[in-house]
């Protein structure tokens, strides 16, 4: 009797050990799920800025240089004025 009542008071602690790591799972799963979509929007924020700025930034180079190349264009066509004047 006292082996049935021993086994019967291990089973019933190992079946409540395991409901209770089955609740700590899940409650640690939750808490990693919401971890990673806040670091992912975090990321996600960062990168969408960063981008922002390099797209600003290629922008200006290209304005520039359209600007320069518009520049010696007209350089260029007032020299072809010039010696077709001669």
């Amino acid at each position: 009797m006292k082996k049935i009542i021993t086994l019967l008071s291990i089973i019933t602690v190992f079946i409540s050990c395991k409901e209770e790591t089955k609740e700590k799972v899940k409650d640690a799963t939750n808490a990693i799920t919401i971890e990673v979509k806040e670091t992912t929007d975090s990321v996600k924020i960062k990168a969408k800025a960063k981008l922002d700025t390099v797209k600003i930034k290629a922008e200006d180079k290209v304005k520039n240089l359209v600007k320069t190349g518009a520049e010696k264009l007209e350089e260029g066509a007032k020299k072809v004025k010039e010696s077709a004047k001669k």
